[in-house]
């Protein structure tokens, strides 16, 4: 009954369903994906193949052989970090600390790299590299603006 009322106002409006992709669900209760988003219990995420998306653009800005200086890798960074922050803002806070995290990982990798030191970024990266370092050469953090929306909103 509720799909035929969403039809026939689609159809008053000069609009049209897609047959197999349209259905009706309690969002509380069952998960759906729509414009990049999954929805599951009442909260919203970034969908899966969205997160995949943006991660490989990010490895490849961010490559461990690349040959530009921190500063210039962060400044090609910050633009679609500040782009995909726009359009996923409304995702759970947990998921834009993350990507943060993730994204400070790859850079530690590149600083690592030009150190002359193999393997990955270790726990003393972390002492050497802290969070701030990163935060003054200007790299976008996800969760700090999401955190400007959230006490903006109240």
């Amino acid at each position: 009954e509720a799909l035929e009322t969403v039809r026939q106002w689609t159809k008053e409006a000069g609009l049209a369903l897609h047959p197999e992709k349209t259905r009706i669900v309690n969002a509380t209760e069952e998960s759906f994906e729509f414009l990049g988003y999954r929805f599951a219990k009442g909260k919203c995420y970034p969908r899966r193949k969205s997160l995949d998306k943006f991660r490989d653009k990010i490895r490849r800005i961010t490559k461990r052989t690349n040959g530009y200086s921190l500063d210039d890798i962060i400044s090609r960074l910050n633009p679609s970090l500040i782009g995909w922050f726009g359009y996923f803002k409304h995702s759970r806070r947990s998921v834009f600390k993350g990507i943060d995290s993730w994204i400070r990982m790859r850079l530690r990798f590149i600083l690592r790299k030009r150190q002359g030191r193999r393997g990955m970024a270790k726990g003393d990266d972390n002492h050497r590299w802290p969070n701030e370092f990163f935060v003054e050469h200007g790299l976008y953090s996800l969760s700090s603006a999401h955190l400007k929306i959230c006490q903006s909103r109240c």
